[in-house]
């Protein structure tokens, strides 16, 4: 009867332990068996410490046996599994002669349980880490392009400004001074020092020659301003800001793509870049007419010849279709980037056309007669000058938005083809050395054969520097065929980025200008109508 008495009092307590936290519980119970003593021999697999069965109560324990009476101090600890068995199925018996190791088993499952929490909070510990790199961000902008000195010696700089919440750089905004020469240097740098990694390095903008004398040449300043005005006139002075505009966008757009890269953004020469606040060393290598300029113009005709010669005997299915596929997007990239261009050049001079309309048309209403006609002309011309403004804007979006950013991405795909041209040098050095490498084994053998041993220990000592050679060559080549398959799921996903925000921003100037158009002709029509 007493027993009954205490039933009650122990379901409630089964009921507190329920509330607790289960990992917690599985976190202790090693510590908590440990301390216990183990049970007698012979004895039931539920006679063990209460302590023990709290802490693993999420286990499956089975405490079916008929042959045995509990002993009155183990009647509260089958109560207690009794009521953890409502809500988990009970696993069959084990056999007598496991029961002595059923301790050890409990130990191992709680210990597994650990391990497997601890598990989860390292993975939930890495996700916060990611999440954190996802925060952070290195903003670059590239304004007020300034004229240094006079003549040919002269020279175009300008402003870098960056804001970054990165914790390597010293403060949180700051701003330099860079001439063109020096954005040329960084990238020459960095394609030296990770395209044989495999990582896309984006590409600087070209230099042009014709461009740059017109303004060493010229008197202008390049303005103050961040940007131009793009009125596409024959004027010398649109010329210069339209070429200087252009040039400020694409180094703008350069930097910000090689911040978004996660390894050249921490790379010393890109963080001295931005945040030297200093002149850095003059790149002579960079001029068209130096000498490291030739060397750098026989290099390419030398590795286009390579190309040619030398097919690699490709036994991946990736890489073959990657390289097909870069090949078709190039040639549809082109393709496109010349229609947009053709487009701008349209729009320029459908501007220019109606700029002239407007003036015609305010010539004639000077001289017209009649009161209402001519004022429906005059107010006829007005609004030409509007539309004029509109395809003056619209021209510059589809130039900026659209056929600027296709020819950065045809660049872009240089670099990527130069990045599988590099893994194709280190296939031909990796073949290479393995052909070196059995003609000394025959050679060798050879001697061998012919039992001269003057040159045997020469020879050995060659092919073990050959294998060496083999495997690193190997090594290279694996390193460099994962680092491109990484570097190419992440320019896939920034190339769908790109496109996708370009296209609506384009979307929705091109909209709100139809918009005004629209606008501007329904103020017109009463004018018109009212022509008696």
């Amino acid at each position: 009867m007493s027993h009954d008495q205490d039933q009650p009092d122990v379901v409630d307590h089964t009921l507190k332990v329920d509330d607790d936290d289960l990992f917690a519980s599985a976190v202790q119970s090693p510590l908590t068996e440990s301390a216990a003593s183990p049970p007698p021999s012979g004895a039931a697999p539920g006679s063990g410490p209460l302590s023990a069965d709290l802490a693993d109560a999420t286990a499956e324990v089975s405490l079916e046996d008929d042959e045995e009476t509990p002993s009155p101090a183990e009647a509260a600890r089958l109560s207690l599994d009794d009521a953890s068995e409502l809500t988990e199925p009970a696993e069959p018996p084990p056999e007598p002669a496991d029961r002595q190791t059923e301790p050890a088993r409990e130990n191992g499952a709680a210990s597994s349980e650990t391990a497997q929490i601890q598990s989860t909070v390292q993975e939930d510990a890495n996700g916060e880490e990611d999440d954190e790199e996802t925060d952070q961000f290195i903003e670059v902008s590239v304004v007020e392009p300034v004229k240094i000195g006079d003549g040919m010696s002269s020279y175009m700089a300008y402003k870098v400004i960056t804001k970054t919440n990165v914790s390597y750089f010293k403060r949180q905004r700051f701003s330099v001074m860079r001439r063109f020469s020096d954005f040329l240097g960084l990238h020459d740098k960095l394609v030296e020092k990770h395209i044989r990694s495999g990582r896309i390095v984006p590409p600087a903008p070209e230099k042009s020659v014709i461009g740059t004398t017109k303004i060493k040449i010229g008197g202008g300043s390049g303005g103050g301003g961040g940007h131009a005005s793009h009125g596409g006139g024959p004027e010398t002075g649109s010329g210069q800001s339209e070429f200087i505009e252009r040039r400020r966008a694409a180094l703008e757009r350069y930097l910000n793509r090689t911040a978004a890269h996660p390894t050249l953004r921490a790379d010393p020469d890109f963080r001295e870049f931005l945040e030297l606040d200093e002149e850095l060393p003059r790149a002579t290598q960079t001029s068209a007419l130096s000498s490291a300029g030739v060397l750098r113009l026989f290099n390419r005709v030398g590795e286009t010849v390579s190309k040619i010669a030398f097919k690699m005997d490709e036994s991946d299915v990736w890489f073959e279709e990657r390289v097909q596929q870069m090949e078709s997007l190039d040639g549809q990239l082109r393709k496109l980037h010349g229609s947009v261009e053709s487009l701008v050049l349209y729009r320029r001079e459908l501007a220019t056309s109606t700029a002239q309309l407007a003036r015609a048309a305010a010539m004639l209403s000077n001289v017209e007669e009649h009161t209402a006609l001519s004022r429906a002309l005059s107010q006829l011309a007005e609004l030409q000058e509007r539309v004029e403004r509109l395809h003056s804007q619209q021209a510059d979006n589809d130039f900026y938005m659209l056929a600027e950013m296709l020819k950065d991405y045809v660049m872009l795909l240089g670099a990527v083809k130069d990045v599988f041209h590099e893994r194709e040098k280190l296939y031909q050095t990796w073949q290479h050395a393995q052909q070196t490498l059995t003609k000394k084994r025959e050679a060798k053998a050879r001697l061998e054969l012919q039992g001269r041993s003057d040159k045997l220990q020469q020879l050995g000592d060659e092919v073990t520097e050959w294998e060496s050679k083999v495997e690193r060559s190997q090594e290279e080549f694996e390193r460099i065929s994962r680092s491109i398959k990484k570097e190419m799921e992440m320019f896939d996903c920034n190339r769908v980025k790109d496109f996708k925000d370009c296209i609506v921003k384009y979307l929705e100037t091109l909209m709100a200008n139809q918009q005004k158009l629209v606008k501007l002709w329904e103020t017109f029509l009463p004018e018109a109508k009212a022509i008696a």
